[in-house]
């Protein structure tokens, strides 16, 4: 059989429908963007030494695409050139917040260097706390049809095991159909990225995960150099709060002395 066109093979434009979106900035509060710095100042001055350490970026549950605070963990290692980060951190981080507050993301410094961009080891953590967050921030963005080359339309009780075996998909029905088309829900989540430097840079981006719910299919990508967006609650870092941090850094940022020479790729 010869076809005149191509078009003759066009198959039945699969259905996309878009049910929600992902953020596309990151909004913060001035207040944890200050504190963020703030991090950094005292790091310098407590471990009189600039090195790098991260934290986590905290929404409330009711409003998970903005940063209200940062929290600062226990730091596994801190280096000049890198830090490193884990799940089993992130779930006791998180088991330690109240309940109408949860991680959207996480922040670190790269201390006095002048990388100002993600490096290897960060984009590996970006993963990391994705994978993470991802269940907590997940949301329906889209139904999308699922292509099925074969359907079996089965009637209730009036099917066999050999009716069974046909077809690729059998859909069974309580009256006799003809045609279907199925459609998954897509749920995306994401997580947020903020580097910072000493003297007072930031670099951020956004990345996603989206997953099938019934095909399982997954995809990853991320918003480079996503737009920081200030709004102010009015909060302010007071002088009780100032003295308590400092303490918090003594006790979750230790430098090491000898960083493996693999992970010193931001020299």
């Amino acid at each position: 059989m010869r076809l005149k066109s191509l078009k003759q093979l066009d198959r039945t434009k699969l259905i996309e429908v878009e049910l929600g979106r992902l953020p596309e900035r990151i909004l913060i509060d001035r207040y944890a963007l200050d504190k963020a710095f703030k991090i950094s100042r005292l790091v310098t001055e407590l471990r009189e030494e600039s090195i790098e350490w991260y934290g986590f970026t905290i929404g409330e549950r009711k409003r998970p695409e903005e940063v209200v605070d940062i929290g600062l963990p226990e730091n596994e290692r801190n280096a000049q050139q890198y830090t490193s980060i884990n799940p089993e951190m992130i779930l006791d981080f998180q088991d330690s917040l109240p309940g109408h507050l949860l991680i959207n993301g996480w922040i670190h410094s790269h201390a006095d260097l002048e990388f100002k961009r993600f490096s290897g080891t960060d984009e590996s953590n970006n993963r990391t706390v994705l994978e993470y967050v991802s269940p907590s921030l997940k949301k329906p963005v889209a139904k999308k049809e699922i292509r099925i080359e074969d359907w079996s339309f089965l009637e209730e009780n009036k099917y066999g095991k050999r009716d069974l075996a046909k077809g690729s998909v059998s859909l069974i029905t309580d009256t006799k159909i003809s045609s279907a088309r199925l459609l998954e829900t897509v749920f995306g989540s994401f997580c947020f990225c903020i580097v910072i430097g000493d003297n007072g840079w930031h670099e951020q981006k956004i990345c996603y995960k989206k997953r099938g719910i019934l095909t399982g299919d997954t995809g990853y990508e991320c918003l480079e150099e996503a737009e920081l967006v200030l709004f102010d609650s009015g909060r302010k870092l007071v002088e009780s709060e100032m003295e308590s941090l400092a303490s918090k850094v003594r006790e979750s940022i230790r430098p090491v002395t000898s960083p493996p020479p693999e992970r010193l790729e931001r020299m």
